[in-house]
């Protein structure tokens, strides 16, 4: 079975609904209180066995000072961990430029060329976490690694799964099994077939690029890739992976990204009784 080695970290979206820190700054670059979106999605494809990371980002994104060596700045805070600190230093990293924003299937197609084999994809403003380190002993999140884990005992493309309280916002699937068999993009809340959405992690087999193809963005748009893993459900099959116990941050929009703020600082054991006594006292106000 062919080993997972590659990772796609998409992040070539305007980032319109975070307007206007989004045109200071990549979205995906957006702290999650000290560590930036992309910091984490680095070290939990790492943490699931990538060797080579290819960032799809647009042409107006600057990611340069995220992606250097920044270990000339530990000894200004010898205490961070050096793999938060530096992220990208101990893996090949490839950027792709997506020119036009034409959604996620061609964000992909533009990293292909360059990936043989399975690989994982992570989208840029999704953040899932099981760990709750500070940066002293920062331990990445396990979510890649566990669908690489489902992928290497069925050989199936996999999709990651979360459940949600308002489904109503999301792609939902419906279940037999383990196998997906019916993907809905953002139903009426009554038509939800079920609480369980994909969550912004996958694992795609090496035929995508082929089937980027035959289901074209002139034709499908950018229900492209949804158009792909229906392929999947109809043909070999599509794992869905319920991604149990992790906290699903979104850099994505403003209000979303406070929430995540409090709620990851609440979660760390060097944060949370400071914000906790600053927060109940500030409500009493």
């Amino acid at each position: 079975m062919a080993a997972v080695e590659d990772a796609v970290l998409v992040a070539g979206g305007i980032g319109s609904r975070m307007l206007p820190a989004s045109a200071a700054i990549a979205k995906e670059a957006l702290p999650l209180v000290d560590i930036p979106a992309l910091s984490h999605l680095a070290r939990e494809a790492v943490q699931a066995g990538a060797k080579r990371i290819h960032i799809v980002t647009s042409p107006n994104k600057n990611l340069d000072s995220l992606l250097k060596d920044n270990n000339w700045l530990h000894e200004k805070r010898p205490e961070i961990s050096q793999e938060i600190l530096s992220p990208f230093n101990d893996v090949e990293v490839m950027v792709h430029v997506q020119t036009v924003p034409k959604g996620f299937g061609d964000a992909l197609s533009c990293a292909l060329h360059a990936i043989e084999g399975p690989f994982m994809v992570l989208l840029g403003d999704n953040i899932l976490l099981d760990e709750f380190s500070p940066t002293t002993d920062y331990t990445p999140s396990n979510a890649s690694r566990i669908l690489v884990e489902a992928f290497q005992k069925t050989n199936l493309p996999c999709v990651g799964l979360a459940a949600v309280n308002d489904p109503q916002n999301y792609g939902v699937v419906s279940m037999d099994g383990d196998l997906i068999k019916q993907i809905i993009e953002k139903p009426a809340i009554d038509d939800a077939p079920s609480n369980l959405v994909l969550c912004g992690r996958y694992i795609f087999t090496e035929d995508t690029s082929d089937l980027l193809e035959k289901y074209n963005f002139d034709e499908y748009g950018e229900l492209q890739s949804i158009a792909i893993q229906k392929h999947w459900m109809e043909n070999k099959g599509l794992v869905g992976v319920e991604l149990e116990g992790f906290q699903w941050y979104d850099s994505g929009a403003p209000l979303a990204w406070l929430k995540s703020q409090i709620d990851y600082a609440l979660r760390r054991d060097d944060m949370s009784e400071e914000i906790r006594d600053w927060l109940e006292d500030r409500l009493q106000r």
